[in-house]
């Protein structure tokens, strides 16, 4: 009973201003998730964090009093370096809020995005109905740059067509991953980073190499397997396998789409630089 009288007691002294004290320091919390969010900067701040609860173990329970100095001297450094460290994620919220309409979603984009996921789902399902392989890569936030440097430019509106006659045997273009970027194919016959993380041996380098991007960046793949026709979506690490163009699009809407506005902003604050 004390415990709860004692929270009763913290509540009864909340006033206007210490609600809204309480809800900007949530908005900042959210508002640094969201910059970072899709972003390899994630893993930084989520190693820092690990870091911050270890030493503030160590500082509070264990009396290391040199340890603790060093700590107490390193914080201002560590403060001061944080703009450097998250200087590109800081620099794409402002332009976030900067951007007119960035609150709202786009009819247009989702519309582009739309027939985006309709031509990739198609033409999965024609791959596998003949036994084709192929690896589609969607890129988000993270650039993914140096693949596509490594691999044969496109840069072309996405059409079934196109994907059919680029992963057909036998063209030069078949043998490796087709990357798009906001709604068009930028390069094709792309290497990927194999994963070491897939648990089931049958699979092979096409559905590693699939998995590997996502690992590395926050990439979407979709991978058509050449021997069994199973079509399997990559996000995060994880891979989604048997699927059919149905599941496909609303895993693809689900991971791809409700980030399709964010995405082709970033893809025309690209073209402006």
């Amino acid at each position: 009973m004390t415990d709860l009288t004692d929270i009763l007691l913290t509540f009864s002294r909340l006033d206007l201003l210490n609600v809204v004290d309480i809800l900007l320091v949530a908005s900042i919390i959210y508002a640094v998730l969201y910059l970072v969010q899709g972003t390899r900067a994630v893993l930084l701040l989520r190693g820092a964090l690990v870091a911050g609860i270890l030493i503030f173990l160590l500082s509070n329970f264990f009396q290391l009093t040199a340890f603790n100095w060093l700590m107490r001297n390193l914080l201002p450094a560590f403060l001061i370096s944080i703009p450097v460290i998250f200087h590109p994620e800081i620099r794409r919220g402002l332009e976030r809020l900067g951007r007119p309409g960035h609150l709202f979603g786009n009819p247009v984009m989702q519309t582009e995005v739309t027939r985006l996921i309709t031509h990739i789902c198609r033409t999965s399902q024609r791959l596998s109905e003949q036994r084709i392989g192929a690896l589609i890569v969607l890129e988000r936030e993270v650039p993914l740059t140096e693949i596509i440097d490594e691999g044969v430019a496109i840069d072309s509106l996405i059409s079934t067509e196109l994907l059919m006659t680029i992963f057909y045997p036998g063209t030069t273009l078949h043998d490796g991953a087709v990357i798009i970027r906001g709604t068009r194919i930028v390069a094709a016959a792309c290497v990927l980073p194999l994963s070491d993380n897939l648990r089931d041996r049958r699979l092979g380098t096409r559905h590693r190499a699939g998995v590997g991007v996502t690992e590395s960046s926050d990439a979407v793949s979709v991978i058509v397997s050449e021997e069994t026709g199973d079509i399997s979506l990559a996000y995060s690490g994880r891979i989604i396998r048997h699927l059919d163009d149905g599941r496909l699009n609303r895993l693809l809407h689900t991971f791809y789409a409700s980030h399709s506005r964010l995405t082709l902003d970033i893809l025309r604050r690209r073209k402006e630089e």
